[in-house]
């Protein structure tokens, strides 16, 4: 039969799609009312489901059937989603695709789809088995990482919200200050437009965004800060201005009134040094008030290493990171005190250091001693690449190298910091926006014939993606964190 005969093939097919269309918008509808009214997070496979529309949620069953290998069916997530608004859960984050691929292979055993939840998320139902109080948070500075962590922690706001943006610190806070900063919120040239409404309030000089009033404080120093005169307690500061590095410096923000945690948006010295999901379970928060999230490039390269080390053993290796340019190169050529970065950013490759090399060790301690490290600045504003040439103590195959990898994509730790792809045009502006920390190109890795030398290729968003793991430490210093069923 001639599929464009309008009554055989490509009648049915399109009638399926609109079928499966019809489900995702239920689906989606079920993702924002269990977000912002019940405090509930629902993923797909470790894939964000807030903020994205029917397309992109149907393209996501393709990455459930060509990565995870599970043909779970729209209609089956729409139902098990919609079942869960009925019950009564505490704040959590639940894996909609996992839950509804066990229902699938399971639900013959159980009497209905309310007995078959009951007895997977039973530690989850009554709102009192896990609570707490939402964390105050203030952004010191507003740079580049400063306004998607104000993107993300707006966005995530709900009932059951953890971190509350409370205010945001600025050396100037004038109307035509305060018009430009809301200005870049709305507005950015790699990320796109906010989801959402910005309001400037210049007589109370703060920011109504998405209906959440944020504080614009000025401030020279940051123990001249009361937060408290603005109603901010048991703050905790996210500094992301890269002015104070070490512990010294940084414990500047305790002695304001109303601070009770810092968290640093890059690496630090004398302060613990964190790549959530790896070393995040090692720190004594009761005792520690200052902490490290690390640079992107150690949170891009960190988990994939991890990986490796336990599974073969890595006895040596170099790094070349291919990064994106940032603010501290020049637009064109003029002065600067680093070698080569005073020559255009936009129109140069660049060869720079970087000291992520030596960042592994304080997270991966076993890394000792074993890596180089070297990196090349090039004209894209956004969107890096981490090569690594590793010689490992156990021989493999590429299927089994890419296979391992693929399960801690998967399961375990390290789910929400590695994104596996197997699309062979992977590039660049491809992984914008991308919420893990390290996007592994399987397709380009590359294992020597005698299996003891690999090549590993990570992408990483090294705004986005460092961004997420920014808030993802933050919620756990500030103990704000909910249940999980991956």
């Amino acid at each position: 039969m001639d599929v464009l005969d309008g009554k055989g093939g490509y009648e049915a097919e399109l009638n399926n799609w609109v079928n499966q269309e019809k489900s995702a918008v239920a689906l989606l509808n079920s993702v924002g009312s269990l977000m912002y009214n019940n405090g509930i997070e629902l993923v797909f496979f470790r894939n964000h489901l807030v903020d994205i529309n029917v397309t992109e949620m149907l393209q996501l069953f393709d990455y459930s059937k060509n990565v995870v290998h599970d043909n779970i069916d729209v209609h089956t997530v729409a139902l098990v989603a919609k079942e869960l608004l009925d019950i009564n859960l505490a704040p959590s984050k639940i894996d909609i695709g996992k839950l509804s691929s066990e229902y699938a292979l399971e639900k013959s055993t159980h009497k209905s789809i309310t007995d078959f939840i009951s007895s997977k998320l039973g530690n989850f139902i009554g709102q009192d088995k896990h609570t707490f109080q939402p964390q105050d948070v203030v952004l010191y500075g507003f740079g580049r990482i400063g306004r998607l962590a104000a993107r993300e922690l707006i966005k995530q706001a709900g009932k059951g919200q953890q971190l509350r943006l409370r205010a945001i610190v600025t050396r100037n806070t004038s109307d035509s200050q305060l018009i430009k900063r809301a200005a870049l919120l709305r507005n950015d040239s790699v990320h796109g437009a906010f989801n959402g409404t910005v309001v400037e309030d210049l007589a109370n000089k703060s920011l109504i965004v998405n209906g959440q009033i944020v504080q614009m404080i000025e401030a020279k120093n940051p123990e001249d800060i009361d937060y408290t005169s603005f109603g901010i307690n048991n703050a905790l500061i996210i500094d992301n201005t890269g002015v104070f590095k070490d512990k010294d410096a940084l414990g500047r923000h305790l002695k304001g009134k109303g601070v009770s945690k810092v968290l640093l948006t890059a690496p630090g010295g004398e302060i613990p040094n964190v790549v959530y999901g790896i070393n995040h379970k090692e720190l004594d928060l009761n005792r520690t008030d200052i902490y490290s999230a690390a640079s992107c490039t150690t949170n891009a390269i960190s988990p994939v290493l991890k990986v490796i080390e336990d599974n073969f053993g890595v006895e040596k290796g170099h790094i070349e990171t291919v990064h994106a340019y940032t603010n501290d190169q020049n637009l064109l050529d003029n002065m600067h005190k680093k070698e080569r970065r005073g020559r255009s950013a936009a129109i140069n490759m660049v060869i720079t250091s970087t000291g992520a090399g030596k960042a592994v060790t304080k997270v991966i301690p076993s890394f000792k001693d074993k890596l180089t490290a070297n990196a090349v600045r090039v004209p894209t504003p956004n969107g890096s690449l981490a090569i690594m040439n590793l010689s490992l103590n156990n021989e493999t195959t590429l299927e089994n190298f890419n296979n391992m990898i693929r399960k801690a994509a998967l399961e375990g730790d390290l789910v929400n910091q590695i994104n596996y792809q197997i699309d062979p045009e992977l590039v660049s502006n491809d992984i914008i926006g991308n919420s893990c920390c390290s996007v592994y190109d399987s397709n380009a890795t590359i294992v020597s014939k005698d299996g003891k030398n690999v090549v590993v290729y990570a992408w990483y968003d090294n705004e986005f993606g460092y961004t997420k793991q920014v808030i993802r430490l933050a919620k756990y210093i500030a103990k704000v964190r909910r249940l999980i069923y991956y």
